[in-house]
């Protein structure tokens, strides 16, 4: 096997160790969005197995010998010659180095997403806080209680009022 088919499964092998599997699992909400992420996990799981037994493995040694003794060393020799004149090329990764720039803007994106998304959602959950208080206290809170923590509306109240604008 060369050596960079072995790089290439090691590379593979190790990179699912490093993936949080369960991690990603608590962050996909939708049903349809779960049954799509186990797809993907199944897929990679799949790939991974196949990477792992058939590359990484050396191929058995021709037992030579053997041929000479069945066919002939004649014909065998030539075998061995031709086999061991295979050049197996090195594999030149062109690809990489056209959409690694374009995969580091993304990661760049994703993070900024990320950030944004976090103190939306620090700010939802708040916004959620102040609504379940107020629900809690809706029964028993006075209409001064109210304005105190919502002056804007007091004061659109407070110039209708002044105007003459009751609605209707």
């Amino acid at each position: 096997m060369s050596g960079t088919v072995k790089k290439v499964t090691d590379v593979a092998f190790k990179a699912s160790k490093n993936i949080d599997w369960e991690g990603m699992t608590k962050l996909v909400v939708s049903d349809e969005a779960r049954k799509e992420f186990a797809t993907l996990r199944r897929a990679f799981d799949e790939v991974n197995t196949a990477l792992q037994t058939k590359f990484s493995q050396e191929p058995e040694p021709i037992d030579w010998e053997y041929y000479r003794k069945g066919i002939g060393s004649r014909v065998v020799d030539m075998y061995k010659e031709a086999y061991d004149g295979i050049e197996i090329p090195k594999y030149v990764d062109n690809v990489t180095p056209q959409y690694k720039p374009k995969f580091d803007a993304l990661l760049v994106e994703l993070k900024e997403a990320e950030e944004k998304s976090l103190k939306e959602s620090e700010r939802l959950e708040k916004e959620i806080a102040e609504v379940q208080e107020l629900k809690k206290k809706i029964t028993t809170m006075t209409a001064e209680e109210y304005f105190e923590k919502h002056p804007e509306l007091k004061k659109k109240f407070d110039d209708e009022i002044r105007n003459d604008f009751w609605g209707y």
